[in-house]
């Protein structure tokens, strides 16, 4: 079930944090998420796949392949690990 208290956890993590999330997320919902990654700051980074559900998938009105939207989060994955 869907709630804050979920992530009451991550206070506890002291290490670097990265998370993707959809936008049509219907699991981690964004209006939850939100608050949490930003009381975590800067421990924590969020990025967003617009339009992306649980498993990232787009619209195809969105114009980005699957292909696409993986390479996204590699790219992402991969720059914020050699931030950290």
């Amino acid at each position: 079930q869907p709630g804050i208290g979920r992530a009451e956890h991550l206070d506890r993590v002291t290490v670097p944090m990265l998370f993707l999330q959809g936008t049509r997320d219907t699991f981690a919902q964004l209006p939850l998420l939100e608050p949490v990654i930003a009381r975590l700051k800067p421990r924590a980074t969020l990025h967003l796949i617009d339009g992306g559900d649980h498993s990232f998938k787009v619209p195809k009105s969105s114009g980005r392949t699957p292909e696409d939207v993986m390479n996204d989060l590699a790219d992402t994955i991969a720059g914020w690990t050699s931030d950290v």
